[in-house]
């Protein structure tokens, strides 16, 4: 994955796998069978390139910054070839011992309805193009990109949050409970 050259002082080169089209031009967009992901990627030093069936990014500088951003770039590409052709899945559960706590799906909300008992409902916000689906007391949250699959879950399980009880307690609320 990771490979010295001689021309630049850091490079990772990451293959482009079948069926998935990579452009690159202010943007890096990539297409492949799950969808379609575009993301502007720039660092000052760090350069991005097609270079037969793959996607380099290099750097010319020898600078720790350049080199650990060369990382981060090509770690965000390789989520999203791996978004647009695997996709990214988290599977989430309700648990709770004192009020059985509703779930549903509405527009681009998941609304906890009776948690801990309480009269207004907690709402969590649905971030991108991410789904939500709830099969009993599982929620699967999948899409393409894996920061907003993460942040929906993110924001799913903080809405769920106990605040002023003890935890040890009341162990009430959505936790995830696997990862891609």
């Amino acid at each position: 994955m990771q490979k010295e050259t001689r021309e630049h002082v850091h490079a990772i080169k990451l293959d482009i796998p079948e069926g998935v089209t990579v452009e690159i031009n202010e943007t890096v967009r990539v297409q492949g069978p799950k969808g379609l992901l575009e993301r502007k990627l720039t660092f000052p030093g760090v350069r991005i390139k097609k270079d037969d069936g793959a996607v380099v990014v290099y750097s010319d500088m020898k600078r720790a910054r350049q080199k650990a951003m060369v990382g981060t770039i090509a770690g965000h590409i390789k989520n999203m070839i791996r978004g647009v052709t695997e996709g990214f899945e988290y599977k989430m559960k309700v648990v709770y011992s004192h009020f059985p706590i509703r779930v549903k799906v509405q527009g681009n909300e998941v609304v906890i309805e009776n948690f801990l008992g309480e009269k207004y409902p907690r709402k969590a916000r649905i971030v991108g193009q991410t789904k939500v689906e709830i099969k009993g007391d599982q929620l699967i949250i999948s899409g393409v990109n894996k920061e907003d699959c993460g942040q929906t879950a993110a924001n799913i399980e903080q809405s769920t949050r106990v605040r002023g009880y003890d935890i040890r307690v009341f162990q009430d609320g959505i936790y995830i409970v696997e990862k891609p």
